[in-house]
């Protein structure tokens, strides 16, 4: 089981610690409510150095994501990044990525269960061309800072400008020695950055935002995987393995802005025919009266027969 360069920061902090993806990561602190609470209010830190960071590279590297990614990326500057699907030739979603340009390479971070396979995807797709794919992710270190509070604390503590760091858009650059990478993309409805940095010097960042001794203040507190599921939840946001997954395309997953379907990718010529037709399903999102809770795997039910399945359900 791989363990995260903070693995024992979290187990200091006395964090709920379980396996995902082949991963030993935190599943929550203090608890998941509290936890989801204060990333609303302040600002919470988050270990995602389970997911998977691929560096590509080459002269074709450009043409070769254009082929393999839903979204349009030939007009994707110097420091931006895009979310977009990667999807087998019948639609079925393998992964949802984020794609950066750098400027003399890409990377693309995918989700920690779908590592292996999107390396095999993109190696066997990249056959002939020249390209050199790298697997960085037990290199690195991710780290989310996320909440309202995130960018002032980001800013005070590290002396970067990210108040004029635009959505979907990163900055690169070295400090000490220590080279890092800053995106502002986010996935828990409230502002925050995530930063890249080597994995052996993750530990010296943890200072910064919780104090010399590590114990986190009132302002700033780690938050786990449990909050960070119910978070983007509340934001509305897909998961892979929930909403998303090979037995859907993007276009009935409702994730049709992703998608550029006038441009030739693996799976487009199966979504135009999807969207053209009209999708037989549609993803929708549901409010349950009282307090029971809906949850993933669970049938809807409507004039007597099943009208639809649950694919993510927690409190609101």
């Amino acid at each position: 089981m791989n363990h995260s360069p903070l693995h024992d920061f979290h187990v200091t902090m006395g964090a709920k610690m379980v396996e995902f993806a082949g991963w030993s990561m935190p599943l929550y602190y203090r608890g998941i409510n509290e936890e989801h609470l204060h990333t609303r209010s302040k600002v919470s830190v988050f270990d995602v150095s389970h997911m998977g960071n691929l560096r590509v590279e080459g002269d074709q590297a450009q043409a070769f994501l254009q082929q393999v990614c839903t979204r349009d990326l030939d007009g994707a500057d110097v420091g931006q990044s895009k979310y977009a699907h990667i999807c087998r030739h019948d639609g079925g979603i393998l992964d949802d990525v984020i794609v950066s340009r750098h400027s003399d390479h890409w990377m693309v971070v995918c989700n920690a269960s779908n590592r292996a396979k999107i390396v095999a995807w993109l190696n066997e797709h990249a056959a002939g061309r020249g390209l050199d794919i790298t697997d960085r992710t037990l290199d690195c270190a991710m780290i989310a800072v996320q909440g309202p509070g995130a960018i002032a604390l980001a800013e005070a503590n590290f002396g970067l400008d990210l108040s004029s760091l635009k959505r979907y858009r990163f900055i690169t650059g070295d400090m000490l020695g220590m080279g890092y990478t800053v995106y502002r993309s986010g996935y828990t409805g409230e502002d925050g950055i995530e930063a890249i940095v080597p994995a052996g010097v993750a530990k010296m960042l943890l200072p910064k935002l919780f104090g010399a001794d590590l114990k986190a203040n009132g302002d700033c507190k780690p938050a786990g995987l449990g909050a960070r599921d119910t978070l983007r939840l509340e934001a509305a946001m897909p998961l892979y393995g929930h909403e998303l997954s090979e037995d859907v395309d993007s276009i009935t997953a409702g994730q049709g802005w992703c998608v550029q379907l006038d441009k030739d990718f693996i799976g487009a010529e199966a979504m135009r025919k999807i969207k053209a037709d009209g999708p037989k399903r549609k993803m929708v999102g549901l409010e349950l009266e009282g307090r029971r809770i809906a949850r993933q795997g669970y049938d809807i039910v409507a004039g007597g027969g099943v009208a639809g399945r649950i694919t993510s359900g927690t409190w609101s």
